[in-house]
């Protein structure tokens, strides 16, 4: 059954439509260079009619050229939503929902874009429309329109097309639409139906494996895993924390998860945990499932374990320590310092001392595996396709007779020369100096005081000291930051001491907001993209960037999905030895259209909003433009201007410096910038990751739902704008403005059995015991 939308639920014109999409361009010029076009299309248009009204809808639609599919899907949602759906006619609506609800499919059509349409037909029940579509090419549209053309209507259908019904039989519509009469008519009438619900194409790759000697049958995770015990260490990270709860929730018949934590101060491993998922909305799921009785489901699968992968045997206690060699299957290591540009010595603590630990456990243990936690940024600064091969002592830098193993004995040694520098008497001297400064806020220290602010100055000169030194290292090794050097030293070091044992080490991408598990939405801290989303959503607009590089982003849920089928793998001993999980190669999201799509997930939520201030951030969509007009035109060149005016009014008597909040801002603009260059403009990456998409091709199935890797059907349209942004506004923002989140249920849980006569409970926390009353 078709229904005309024009006469019976709206009164639609063409122009205007046009006119909005124009109004609301990415960029200033490209926005007035159009509504100069949409204003002489108005003027030609009654003279384009009169001669031909399929001619006449083609020009004005080609001043859509150059607009985005996303931008026009997301105005044709605005559009709808703000201007077409209170001008529905009641009689009209009323009309179509009644002939859908009695069972008939319904294709709705219209002289307007699908852009619009689909919308409409989303809101009124109907899954088929018949609309105007534009021409796209890479995402961009040519400003042709595909055939058939949706011609307007007749000088006088106003008058004879009027009325709540909008019923037509085909014949009708086919004459109503220019089309050719008879069978074929019909038969292009039919083509032209499309789907209301947005379409994904997602390519089906076949997988074949060449010159691999691993077993290729099925793979069962259920089978691989049942049973089997799992010590994951970096649980109190956003992946960690994700992918304890998805292996609950989707593998109960898990043997038993140790989890690995570090005593904090006075607060044990257990109370950490404890409070963990007390306060923590990834255990929501659990909750929801079990209830009052998630206590004892935990304590049936989940055992914490106090130590430090960072000192020596893990810090775990003899008997522990014992026990776990004898009984685990696998160790999941999530745990690493994230921070770009960390202080050395934590940084090499962290991520490199801990990971040999780490191996060296695994070696004395009687049968585990493990699973290491890597980056896809250990490739550092190079270009083109980055593959899962592995390479001891690599540096992209190609430093000839590089050695992993040295470097990181020498950068430990340049760690204790730095000490004892600082210690020595020029630099005592020098800190001694500053402290006695007039500028300084402590000045006429004397004795103890003063000792004390030399200690003080002391740390943090040896900090500043040692983050400066890892940064240089890494940019001298071809790396763009310490976590990056410090990543791929690890891996080095785990294929040299970890030879022949069964271990993965495992890439992913930038992790970001969770697909669906653990629930839709979930993201966490100030991650990797959060500070720059932010950014664009201010008035910030000109952003340095490759246009043409890809942002890997990747759900966190995909990358524990990854994880998941990976442990599977070392399970079996079918597994490789580097896992990459991104989607550059399998999903390329450019960094054009990442940078939009913020833009148009930013105007999705002001829009909404009431206000000057929410109407003037709808006008400020940020662009990709080069370092250079970077430089020029936005936070370098405005700094320069504030500095220039406060040199001038710096000889008045003022109480406090004109313009220093603003100059503090732009600083930390450029050093943001700055710090994400690396990721948003240099080397244009493209990450490969077929060894997962192998397993997730073997996995049996009836498992596949559960347990299936697919990145290539990510909408990145509906992923950045309804799910990752507004995650960001609710799990992340608040933190960077120094809000609070948003108010919990309060709720208390316990790991520990409480017995009633108050008696002490042991727990596995290295001796650690707890009393309950």
């Amino acid at each position: 059954m078709y229904w005309r939308v024009e006469g019976s639920l709206l009164e639609l014109t063409t122009v205007r439509p046009i006119a909005f999409f124009t109004w609301n361009g990415q960029t200033f010029i490209g926005r007035w260079m159009r509504r100069g076009s949409v204003l002489l299309m108005a003027l030609l248009r009654p003279f384009l009619y009169a001669s031909n009204r399929v001619f006449a809808t083609r020009v004005v639609h080609s001043v859509l050229r150059g607009v985005s599919r996303d931008r026009l899907d997301l105005l044709g949602e605005e559009y709808f939503q703000y201007k077409l759906k209170p001008q529905l006619k009641p009689d009209g609506v009323r009309g179509l929902k009644e002939l859908i609800d009695s069972g008939a499919e319904v294709v709705l059509v219209s002289q307007g874009l699908d852009h619009v349409m689909a919308p409409l037909a989303r809101h009124l029940g109907a899954r088929w429309v018949i609309a105007n579509r534009l021409e796209f090419r890479d995402g961009m549209a040519t400003g042709r329109l595909l055939d058939p053309v949706i011609r307007p209507r007749g000088v006088f259908a106003r008058i004879t097309g009027a009325g709540p019904d909008g019923t037509r039989v085909p014949e009708q519509l086919v004459r109503d639409l220019g089309l050719n009469s008879g069978p074929q008519g019909i038969e292009a009438l039919q083509a032209a139906v499309i789907p209301a619900a947005r379409q994904l194409p997602v390519l089906e790759r076949p997988i074949v494996h060449f010159y691999d000697e691993r077993q290729s049958g099925p793979l069962s995770v259920r089978r691989s895993l049942a049973g089997k015990s799992i010590m994951l260490i970096g649980v109190t990270g956003f992946i960690g924390k994700v992918w304890l709860v998805n292996l609950l929730m989707d593998l109960p018949e898990i043997g038993r998860v140790y989890l690995l934590i570090r005593r904090q101060k006075s607060n044990p491993a257990l109370g950490r945990f404890e409070k963990m998922v007390e306060e923590s909305p990834v255990f929501d799921p659990l909750y929801k499932r079990y209830g009052t009785g998630l206590a004892r489901f935990l304590r049936e699968r989940v055992e914490v374990v106090e130590g430090d992968v960072s000192a020596p045997e893990l810090g775990l206690a003899p008997e522990t320590s014992q026990a776990l060699r004898k009984n685990l299957d696998l160790i999941v290591n999530s745990s690493g310092l994230t921070d770009f540009n960390p202080d050395l010595r934590e940084a090499l603590t962290t991520n490199v001392d801990a990971a040999v630990s780490i191996v060296e456990f695994v070696r004395s243990s009687d049968h585990s595996g493990l699973l290491h936690l890597s980056t896809c940024y250990v490739a550092g600064a190079r270009d083109g396709r980055v593959s899962e091969a592995v390479r001891p002592n690599y540096t992209p830098a190609g430093v000839a007779n590089f050695d992993a193993d040295l470097e990181w004995r020498s950068l430990h040694d340049f760690v204790k020369r730095a000490t004892e520098k600082g210690e020595s008497a020029d630099v005592t001297d020098e800190l001694r100096r500053l402290a006695l400064q007039k500028e300084h806020a402590s000045k006429d220290l004397k004795g103890a005081a003063l000792e004390n602010q030399v200690r003080k100055n002391r740390v943090r000169w040896l900090r500043n000291y040692l983050t400066e030194a890892g940064k240089k290292r890494a940019n001298e090794l071809g790396w763009a930051n310490t976590y990056t050097l410090t990543k791929s030293l690890a891996e080095s070091l785990i294929i040299k001491y970890g030879a022949g044992l069964p271990i993965a080490i495992v890439r992913p991408a930038i992790v970001e907001t969770s697909l669906e598990k653990p629930f839709l939405g979930w993201n966490e801290g100030i991650n990797t993209s959060a500070s720059l989303s932010y950014l664009l959503g201010t008035y910030f607009r000109q952003l340095p960037s490759n246009e043409r590089k890809r942002l890997d982003v990747i759900p966190v849920d995909s990358v524990c999905r990854g994880m998941t089928l990976i442990a599977a793998a070392i399970a079996e001993r079918r597994n490789a030895q580097i896992y990459q999980l991104a989607t550059s190669v399998t999903n390329p999201c450019d960094m054009r259209r990442s940078i939009e799509l913020t833009s148009l997930a930013h105007r999705k939520h002001y829009r909404a909003l009431e206000g000057l201030e929410s109407w003037l951030r709808l006008r400020f969509d940020a662009i990709p433009v080069s370092k250079q007009r970077y430089e020029r035109m936005s936070a370098p060149a405005q700094k320069a201007i504030i500095q220039s005016i406060q040199r001038i009014v710096s000889p008045l008597p003022l109480r406090k410096t004109p313009l220093a909040r603003a100059e503090r801002n732009l600083e930390k603009v450029e050093k943001l910038i700055e710090l994400f260059e690396p990721f948003i403009l240099l080397n244009e990456h493209d990450f490969v990751a077929e060894n997962v998409e192998k397993l997730a091709y073997a996995l049996v199935p009836e498992e596949r739902a559960a347990f299936g890797y697919d990145t290539r059907g990510i909408d990145w349209w509906e992923y950045w704008i309804n799910i990752h942004i507004p995650a960001l506004r609710r799990w992340t923002y608040p933190l960077i403005e120094g809000r609070p989140l948003e108010a919990r249920p309060s709720r208390s849980f316990q790991l520990a059995e409480t017995e009633s006569n108050g008696e002490t409970v042991k727990t596995g926390t290295n001796g650690a015991t707890w009393r309950y009353s």
